[in-house]
C-alpha cells in the first residue's frame, strides 16, 4: 500500500542524510519540496531523478487533498523541506493530518533537525526542554515571551540573521540581561559557531560581529543552576 514518507534533509552538510532516505527518494513516484530549486541541489548531488512538485505554506491547503488522492491511487509520495525535518517550523502538518484523516499510512524517517545539536551542545539541561521555533514576528510576540517568563526548562527558538540581535534584546527585557544563552549558527557548515554567555554578552558579540547564517537560540530555563545564586543552590 502506498504511503506518505516524511524525509529529513541535511541542514548544511550534504553528507548528513541516511541511506534509507536516499533509497526512498530514488523510489518515490513524487517528491514534494518546499522550494524545488533548493531541493534540486541535493537531488542532483546524489543523482536522483525524481518527479519534483512544490509543496509550501502558500499552496499546502490546496494541494494536500490532491496529494492524498495520488497516494490513494497507489503513488508513493515523499515530502522534504529545504533543510531539516518536514513539519518542524516547515510545511508538513496539514498534509500529514489530511492523510491521517483519510486512513493513509504516514512514516517519518529520523534525521537532521537544527534544534537538537544546538540544544545538546548548549550546556543547558536537555532532558526536558521547550521548543518554540520562530516567535510571531509582530502580533502576539511580546505576549508569548511573557508567557514563557517563568518557564523552568531550556527554551529553544529559531531566528533569522536579520532579527537575531533584536530578538536577543527582547529576551533580555523579559528574562533579564544576566540570563544565560547559547546561540548557534551555520550548524554542520564550515563556519559553524556557538556563542555562549549572558544575554548582554551575546548581544554585544553580535553587535560587534554582524550575524550571518541560520540561527538557533537556546535560553537557559528559570530553574537552571546558571541562574541561581550560591545561596539558592545551598538551600537545595
Amino acid at each position: 500500500m502506498a504511503k506518505l514518507y516524511l524525509i529529513p534533509t541535511p541542514i548544511g552538510n550534504l553528507e548528513d542524510i541516511t541511506l534509507r532516505a536516499l533509497r526512498l527518494l530514488r523510489e518515490a513516484d513524487v517528491i514534494l519540496a518546499e522550494d524545488t530549486r533548493t531541493s534540486s541541489v541535493l537531488l542532483k548531488h546524489y543523482d536522483i531523478q525524481g518527479h519534483l512538485m512544490a509543496h509550501h505554506k502558500f499552496n499546502e491547503h490546496a494541494s494536500s487533498v490532491a496529494v492524498a488522492e495520488r497516494i490513494e491511487a497507489g503513488q508513493n509520495v515523499v515530502l522534504i523541506s529545504d533543510a531539516g525535518t518536514p513539519g518542524i517550523s516547515d510545511p508538513g502538518f496539514l498534509l500529514v493530518r489530511t492523510c491521517v484523516e483519510r486512513g493513509i499510512e504516514v512514516e517519518c524517517l529520523p534525521g537532521a533537525t537544527a534544534f537538537v545539536p544546538a540544544l545538546v551542545q548548549s550546556g543547558f539541561p536537555c532532558d526536558r526542554f521547550c521548543f518554540e521555533g520562530f516567535l510571531p514576528q509582530k502580533k502576539g510576540r511580546q505576549k508569548r515571551l511573557q508567557q514563557l517568563s517563568g518557564e523552568p526548562r531550556s527554551i529553544v527558538f529559531y531566528e533569522s540573521p536579520y532579527r537575531v540581535v533584536k530578538c536577543l534584546e527582547q529576551l533580555a527585557e523579559v528574562f533579564g540581561a544576566e540570563r544565560r544563552v547559547a546561540v548557534s549558527r551555520e550548524l554542520t557548515k564550515k563556519f559553524e559557531e556557538t556563542v555562549r554567555g549572558t544575554l548582554s554578552e551575546v548581544i554585544a558579540h553580535f553587535k560587534a560581529k554582524p550575524p550571518k547564517g541560520e540561527f538557533v537560540i537556546v535560553l537557559a530555563g528559570e530553574g537552571d543552576r546558571y541562574n541561581k545564586t550560591e545561596e539558592e543552590e545551598d538551600d537545595e
